[in-house]
């Protein structure tokens, strides 16, 4: 049967697929068909443009079952792009189950940490029950109610008074295995949510209607990111658990193949090297000298680099390099906002980053990048030195002759950033 994609250049490819393709075999065609050069970190989303829904379709998931849901009137439609937060919370499960949201019912007090359930739980294929305030909206008014949820094995349920658990206070609101649950773009506009950390859930068997969304908001990125977590966890279970296991497996062409702790062979592969003495290189056991000789090594890089800018001939232009606008990473002049939602979409990561102009300073630029659930922003400025200029971030301690030796740079450097840049966020185009 033919299937539909669109890229988030808006344009679509049609692709043949069995009708018991699943999304990951879909994702895998594309690959293929789009001739993109490494196989890693793909995904379908489900997306409705009217009412702000996305959601990314599990690897198991019959791509045909999920669009045979969908109203012939509506605007549902498949999107391919990256997603490299799909498992995320697998390797960094106390980031996305913070302790404050763990049910006080959970078995903590029986010699286990909350970090060793979490993990345990994980391991079996589930999470930890969640509770805690949700902002809900009231049906067909644009009003919201400030609410205490608790998400169970059993489904999700709603206090009806204060955060009391008591079973006489406890009212029954899903079943967890028949419905799905999405991320609600432009929230604010569209619906008067009180925050932007905005998501839905909605029977997986029924077209898309406003009247069968429950629309739920959380105070930040972090409680709406465990709240979607816990939801997948509960309804697939150890399937999640093997989609993982299969993720890790797959066929990887740029990024390396990942190891049981999240880092790609190359990454692992790197140590310290001390070559100052005359019998050759040695490997430096102690993380402190490690640390040491990296500061070095990044002094040492500025000074070469600084002494190959000041020779003469080497680039007659006087102002920096543009080659930054060929690159995937570079999103040219888009607003703070759509960087965010761009990041977002592809996966709130540590290192996941992309470079835009600045809108507020002329001939500055902005590098935004995600760290523990969040994205910073840094600005890029010009800076003069010995009649050349350079790009700086740090108030001209470090000088770049262009955006791409920036980048490069902090992939293997932190520098003032809280981590390495990583993953780029990219456009994909069919």
């Amino acid at each position: 049967m033919c299937l539909v994609v669109y890229g988030e250049d808006s344009h679509s490819r049609s692709v043949w697929v069995s009708p018991g393709a699943t999304a990951r075999e879909a994702c895998h065609m594309l690959v293929q068909t789009a001739h993109c050069s490494d196989q890693e970190n793909w995904a379908l989303l489900e997306v409705n443009p009217t009412l702000g829904l996305e959601r990314c379709l599990e690897d198991h998931e019959v791509v045909l079952e999920v669009q045979v849901t969908w109203s012939l009137n509506g605007d549902t439609r498949f999107m391919f792009c990256k997603n490299y937060a799909k498992y995320e919370f697998f390797r960094k499960p106390m980031l996305f189950f913070p302790e404050s949201m763990i049910s006080d019912s959970a078995d903590v007090n029986k010699g286990m940490t909350s970090s060793e359930l979490i993990k345990n739980l994980l391991k079996s294929g589930t999470c930890p029950e969640i509770q805690g305030f949700l902002h809900v909206k009231e049906p067909s008014r644009k009003a919201w109610k400030k609410v205490y949820f608790f998400l169970r094995r059993s489904g999700l349920y709603s206090s009806s008074k204060g955060s009391s658990k008591e079973p006489r206070h406890l009212q029954y609101v899903a079943d967890l295995g028949d419905l799905n649950v999405y991320t609600v773009v432009n929230s604010r506009k569209l619906y008067g949510a009180p925050t932007d950390f905005t998501f839905c859930i909605k029977p997986s068997k029924k077209p898309i209607r406003i009247q069968d969304l429950k629309i739920l908001c959380a105070e930040n990125e972090q409680t709406r990111t465990c709240w979607t977590s816990a939801f997948r966890l509960f309804k697939y279970g150890k399937q999640l658990q093997r989609n993982y296991e299969m993720s890790k497996a797959a066929p990887q062409k740029v990024e390396g193949s990942k190891l049981a702790d999240g880092k790609s062979k190359s990454e692992a592969s790197l140590v310290a090297m001390d070559f100052s003495g005359k019998a050759g290189g040695r490997v430096i056991q102690n993380p402190m000298e490690a640390q040491s000789a990296e500061r070095e090594e990044g002094l040492a890089w500025r000074r070469r680099e600084a002494l190959r800018c000041s020779l003469p001939n080497l680039n007659s232009a006087v102002s920096p390099s543009s080659i930054h606008k060929t690159q995937l990473w570079f999103h040219g002049g888009v607003s703070r906002k759509e960087a965010q939602r761009l990041i977002e979409k592809q996966g709130l990561v540590d290192g996941m980053f992309l470079i835009r102009d600045s809108q507020q300073h002329a001939q500055c630029f902005v590098l935004s990048l995600c760290y523990q659930l969040k994205t910073k922003h840094y600005l890029v400025i010009p800076f003069e030195n010995g009649g050349r200029k350079y790009y700086t971030m740090d108030d001209g301690d470090t000088l770049f002759i262009d955006l791409l030796q920036l980048v490069e740079f902090h992939q293997i450097n932190k520098g003032i950033l809280p981590v390495c840049l990583k993953h780029p966020c990219v456009c994909v185009a069919l």
